[in-house]
């Protein structure tokens, strides 16, 4: 299995792992997830880095970056914004919200009511805003990555399918590895200065371009299919993967070819996303739902080679 990034994204993953030590892999998740036009959802606990890893990538990308730190007060029109009566021009004047910037980080997301959850659901599948029944659409690229922590339970809403569906993976950061710890916590790699732009807006979009033409060849799509139908099948989960689904682990298979310098996708492509992409949309009847446990159950049961 080649696990090498192409040369063109090694300093971008760089760049995040500067100010993120040691979590090279959840930088190079989130570019994946970037390039193939998702969203990201970081479950952990509070203190690993999930805004610093938000904040940096925003940097790095050199991305309009937008915040929004969600409470149980928060209202919708706090999300999109309003359309106001303007005295002075005689008109209605829209008042954008938070939401209009090409990289919003949705921060603690399950703290706030269902209510306003849902207003971002339009907007990441859509990339627009409806306010009082105008269609207003959002910057380009428009990626949102939420946070929010697993382990807390008072005053915390838990997202439904459908606003998790709208994710494209989920992950946490997790703890640094002893090296990395040593590391911080003695200051000896910690980041300085500011981080500036890696990629220019043209280059931008002629990566997602190269994610969307990675080819996929009928002996790979035929092992998509079959671990598809195994989540829907297999009886070991509540509900199987949806189509949308089905596309998320699709897309970020061509996003994860593409950053490993390839034109196609590798069997091994799979596996090293499907946990990611399937976490937050599968959940085992029995036991607990990770994604170390998905991919197990799924290519043990389903070999790449059957």
């Amino acid at each position: 299995m080649n696990n090498v990034l192409a040369a063109d994204f090694v300093p971008i993953v760089d760049a995040v792992e500067s100010r993120l030590l040691g979590k090279r892999h959840a930088a190079t998740l989130t570019l994946a997830a970037f390039f193939a036009g998702g969203h990201v959802l970081l479950e952990d606990i509070p203190g690993v880095g999930k805004t610093t890893l938000a904040k940096t990538f925003a940097a790095v990308m050199g991305l309009d970056f937008g915040r929004i730190q969600f409470t149980s007060d928060l209202l919708p029109s706090d999300i999109v914004g309003v359309s106001y009566f303007d005295r002075k021009s005689g008109g209605f004047v829209l008042k954008k919200g938070p939401i209009f910037t090409q990289f919003l980080l949705a921060d603690e997301i399950n703290r706030s009511m269902p209510k306003t959850q849902s207003a971002l659901l339009e907007a990441m599948e859509e990339h627009h805003v409806t306010i009082d029944g105008t269609s207003h659409p959002l910057p380009e690229p428009f990626f949102v990555i939420a946070t929010q922590n697993p382990f807390e339970e008072v005053g915390t809403f838990p997202l439904p399918h459908s606003q998790l569906d709208r994710f494209l993976c989920s992950f946490g950061i997790g703890y640094p590895d002893p090296a990395s710890e040593r590391d911080i916590l003695t200051g000896t790699r910690s980041a300085a200065g500011t981080i500036r732009p890696m990629i220019t807006p043209d280059e931008r979009r002629r990566y997602r371009k190269l994610v969307a033409d990675v080819r996929l060849g009928e002996p790979l799509l035929d092992l998509l299919q079959r671990l598809i139908a195994f989540t829907r099948d297999s009886g070991l989960f509540t509900h199987g993967l949806s189509t949308r689904g089905a596309l998320a682990l699709t897309g970020m298979t061509r996003a994860w070819a593409a950053l490993h310098g390839r034109d196609y996708a590798i069997p091994d492509d799979i596996p090293a996303v499907a946990g990611e992409v399937c976490v937050h949309r599968l959940n085992f009847k029995e036991g607990p739902t990770t994604v170390e446990r998905i991919r197990r159950e799924l290519f043990s049961n389903v070999p790449p080679d059957a």
